[in-house]
C-alpha cells in the first residue's frame, strides 16, 4: 500500500473495544459486518430512481451499492489505497436511505423539521452505531472510525458539535476543523458518483423516459458513441442496448482513468506523509477539471430530463403521500409499530427510524393496512 493509504493495524479503534479477530484486518471486519446486517439486505427492495416493481432489471440501491463497491476496488487497487476499507464505506454508505429513494428522504425531512429534521447520510451513521441489533454488549455494528468516517459524508455543524460532545476527538471532529476524511473515504464518494451518473443513463433509456440520442448530444457519451461506431460498425444494426452498454462501458473506463491520473498527480505533488497528514489537505482524490465539468453536465441533464420527468414526479408525490401519511399515523398511534419504536421517548425519531428503514413494499403494505388507501401495487 501507499504510505498514505489508511492501515488496520493504526485504526483509530472502535467506539466499544473488542479485541482483534484472528484472521482478518479491522476493515474487512467492518465489511463482513455490514453484509450481515439487516440494513444491508433491506437495500434489495428499496428504490435507486424507480420503484421496485417497476421493472425487474431496474436498479435498487442495493445494485447501486454493489457498483459503488466494485468501482472503488477497482481505483483503491491502482492508487495503492486499501481496498477493504473502501469496500466497506461502499457498502455501508446508502444503509440509512428511505423507502422511495431521495422521494422518501425529502417527505421524511419535512415530517422531522421540527424535530431535528432528516438526512440519509446521517441516518446510515445511525444505523451502524445505533440501530442494528446484533451483539449482546453493545447497539449498532461498532465499526472502525475509518469506515464510520466514511459514512459521515456530509454533517451540518451544529450536528457535528453535539458529535463531538458525545465523541470527543471523533468523527464529527472533522466538520468543525474543515479537514478531509481518509483518501478511501474520498475514493468511496467519487464512485458513487460515478456509478449512479453511468447506471441512471441506462435506467432512463432502458425506461423510455430520456433516449440514447439526449444524452449523446453530451460529449461524454457522444465521443464514445462515435469510436464505438467507428470501432465496430455492426452495432448500427445490432440492438439498440448493445450501443448504449459499450458506451457506458467506455465512459465507466474514460472516468476512472480520469480519477486515477489526476489522484496521482495530486499525490505527486503533495506527497502526505500518511493517512492523517492527506486528511489536513484539500480533497485529494478527483477527477481532472475537464472531467469534473462533463460529469456535472450529465448530472444536470439527468436532474432535468430523468428525476424531474413527469412520469417520475408523479410517483415521487404518491411516495410521498405514504411516508407523510404513515408519520403522522405513527406518531398518533405508536403501538402499531414494533415495541422497540413504540416504546422510544423520543416518538418522532422513532418513527422517523422505522420508517427508514423500510423497504418499498412494506411501506406500501403499512400503508394500505393503517389507511386502506392501496396508492401502489406492492409486488408479491
Amino acid at each position: 500500500m501507499s504510505p498514505w493509504a489508511s492501515d488496520p493495524r493504526h485504526s483509530r479503534g472502535r467506539r466499544h473495544a473488542e479485541p482483534p479477530a484472528p484472521t482478518r484486518n479491522a476493515f474487512q471486519r467492518d465489511r463482513d459486518r455490514i453484509v450481515h446486517s439487516t440494513a444491508f439486505r433491506r437495500l434489495v427492495y428499496k428504490t435507486q430512481v424507480f420503484l421496485n416493481h417497476e421493472g425487474d432489471l431496474f436498479r435498487t440501491r442495493l445494485t447501486h451499492t454493489l457498483e459503488v463497491a466494485q468501482l472503488g476496488r477497482s481505483i483503491a487497487r491502482s492508487l495503492g489505497l486499501h481496498e477493504d476499507l473502501v469496500e466497506a464505506v461502499a457498502l455501508a454508505h446508502d444503509l440509512g436511505h428511505t423507502p422511495f429513494g431521495h422521494a422518501g428522504q425529502d417527505a421524511l425531512h419535512a415530517c422531522m423539521g421540527p424535530h431535528g429534521g432528516f438526512e440519509h447520510n446521517l441516518q446510515s451513521l445511525r444505523v451502524v452505531d445505533v440501530l442494528e441489533q446484533r451483539y449482546p454488549d453493545f447497539n449498532g455494528l461498532n465499526l472502525s472510525f475509518e469506515t464510520r468516517e466514511g459514512i459521515l459524508k456530509h454533517c451540518p455543524l451544529r450536528v457535528a458539535r453535539w458529535i463531538e460532545r458525545h465523541e470527543p476527538g471523533g468523527i464529527g471532529r472533522r466538520f468543525i476543523e474543515r479537514s478531509q476524511p481518509g483518501l478511501e473515504a474520498q475514493l468511496a464518494n467519487l464512485a458513487d458518483e460515478i456509478a449512479y451518473n453511468a447506471h441512471d443513463v441506462d435506467d432512463g433509456v432502458r425506461s423510455g423516459l430520456i433516449t440514447l440520442d439526449q444524452v449523446c448530444a453530451l460529449p461524454l457519451l457522444g465521443e464514445h458513441r462515435e469510436a464505438a461506431l467507428r470501432e465496430h460498425p455492426s452495432l448500427r444494426q445490432a440492438r439498440p442496448r448493445r450501443l448504449l452498454f459499450e458506451i457506458l462501458r467506455r465512459m465507466l473506463s474514460a472516468q476512472v482513468y480520469d480519477v486515477i491520473d489526476a489522484t496521482r498527480a495530486a499525490l505527486a505533488e503533495q506527497r502526505p506523509a500518511d493517512a492523517d497528514a492527506a486528511r489536513a489537505m484539500a480533497p485529494l482524490v478527483r477527477f481532472s477539471p475537464a472531467m469534473r465539468a462533463a460529469s456535472t453536465e450529465l448530472k444536470r441533464l439527468l436532474f432535468k430530463a430523468l428525476y424531474r420527468h413527469p412520469a417520475v414526479m408523479e410517483t415521487t408525490q404518491t411516495a410521498q403521500r405514504i411516508v407523510a401519511e404513515l408519520f403522522e399515523v405513527y406518531v398518533d398511534r405508536p403501538q402499531e409499530m414494533p415495541a422497540d419504536f413504540a416504546g422510544s421517548p423520543l416518538r418522532e425519531r422513532a418513527v422517523a427510524d422505522y420508517i427508514a428503514g423500510m423497504t418499498d413494499r412494506f411501506a406500501i403494505r403499512e400503508h394500505e393496512r393503517l389507511t386502506g388507501q392501496r396508492l401502489f401495487r406492492a409486488p408479491g
